[in-house]
């Protein structure tokens, strides 16, 4: 989990309250084709009916004043631009990820189809509206929620299209790893994507809606669950937290660096000519051994991670973005910052200036037989290469990173993730129709 890169992990001002009721409004109730952008500016009520005893008897809909949305509600991303979206946005409050393989059969006219498919609905749905047929419902009360629909494409998707030719370099298989401990059966995949939103039911109501348009062209490989820190969850923004309590990305790349598009996209005279304003996800399933992490004492976790829990400011000194002092000492001659220190390893300067935006998520899968919390981290990292970008870091958090006795890489992908569509396009035409 190199330090140097959560996402633009910061929360978004507390939304101004509102009143807000979960019922639907009149016009709602008045048939099924009122779309989710009509409701952007209403939300109804509803009247929960008492009997004598004070018991709950039924639910009765009650007419109630129009209402604005809040500004969660509200947040919308677009579909259509230079690069996907959920890449550069903030960090989002839930998200789904779901891996695909193409059907036996399917080629490269059945994925054509299907992008085609996906690209229609996720423009719908971010834009707050229905999706394009059999909707389910699940979001019809919510606006768009900042939802954000990502896809890319696998190593394997390539050889079952035809497209070998196409495949980037860039796209070879990550390296074996000394901490991995991968599930290939929730690894990998032809075609991947990224769901993200300010609302559970709204994320939800996306990833259903993809994977029914899947239909016969691909089937399910995996799909994983997570979440982060709700908007207006805390009284400023700050950086978010993972679940060792720690603050995560503070030295994230920002959009506004000088480098950041040379560090994150793929530029438009990049190869291939279709990856132009791409860019490469690398997805991690990171589970955290949260039980003997938990044993640790306040300072030894700081230790570990060279970093102040409290504030996220470096061992050394300062706040949270202060540079970190390699070569300070304490009055013994110590150095301040462990060399095995996550926060000292992750460093770019100390990578040959390797960086990568990170938006991940973090997830909960229940427990284990023996109480065990199946916890961590969905890593999801961004870069132009990823050879240049994540293996080199990982590399060396593998040859002696104090937080990898605390951590166990649980599976893996590698995506190619084509630049936004023009207005028009769907994702993946230029590949597709090459």
């Amino acid at each position: 989990m190199p330090d140097q890169s959560v996402s633009q992990a910061r929360t978004p001002e507390p939304p101004a309250r509102t009143p807000e009721s979960p019922a639907r409004t009149p016009a709602a109730d008045s048939g099924r084709g009122v779309s989710r952008r009509a409701l952007l500016g209403t939300a109804g009520a509803t009247g929960l009916v008492l009997g004598a005893a004070g018991g709950a008897v039924g639910y009765a809909a009650a007419p109630a004043p129009a209402t604005p949305l809040t500004s969660v509600g509200s947040g919308r991303a677009m579909f259509h631009g230079k690069h996907q979206p959920g890449i550069t946005e903030g960090l989002q409050a839930c998200g789904h990820l779901i891996a695909f393989d193409l059907a036996a059969g399917a080629g490269r006219r059945e994925a054509a189809a299907l992008l085609r498919r996906w690209s229609a609905t996720a423009e719908r749905l971010m834009a707050g509206e229905a999706a394009p047929h059999d909707d389910t419902d699940v979001a019809r009360d919510a606006g768009p929620s900042s939802l954000t629909v990502t896809f890319g494409f696998g190593y394997g998707f390539f050889a079952r299209t035809g497209l070998e030719k196409q495949r980037p370099a860039a796209l070879n298989p990550l390296p074996d790893f000394s901490a991995d401990r991968l599930d290939k059966a929730r690894s990998d995949g032809d075609l991947w994507v990224q769901i993200g939103a300010n609302d559970a039911l709204v994320a939800f109501h996306a990833l259903r809606a993809i994977q029914k348009d899947a239909g016969a062209a691909a089937r399910v490989r995996w799909q994983m669950n997570g979440f982060n820190r709700a908007p207006g969850a805390t009284a400023h923004p700050m950086t978010a937290r993972n679940l060792m309590g720690q603050l995560d990305g503070t030295r994230n790349p920002k959009p506004a660096d000088a480098d950041f598009d040379r560090r994150i996209f793929v530029p438009a005279s990049g190869e291939p000519a279709w990856m132009a304003n791409g860019s490469y996800a690398v997805v991690r399933r990171i589970r955290m051994l949260l039980d003997d992490w938990e044993k640790l004492s306040g300072g030894a976790q700081e230790q570990v991670i060279g970093r102040r829990k409290a504030d996220g400011a470096p061992l050394s000194g300062g706040g949270e973005t202060t540079e970190m002092n390699l070569e300070k000492t304490d009055a013994q001659g110590d150095l301040v910052v462990p060399l095995t220190a996550h926060a000292r390893i992750t460093r770019p300067d100390r990578n040959g200036g390797a960086a990568m935006l990170r938006r991940p998520f973090s997830y909960h899968d229940g427990f284990d037989a023996d109480g065990t919390p199946d916890a961590g981290l969905l890593f999801i990292c961004w870069q132009a290469d990823p050879l240049r970008g994540f293996v080199p870091v990982q590399r060396k958090l593998d040859r002696g990173d104090a937080l990898s006795r605390f951590i166990r890489h649980e599976s893996s992908g590698l995506f190619a993730v084509p630049g936004g569509p023009a207005k028009g396009e769907y994702v993946g035409q230029r590949l597709l129709e090459s």
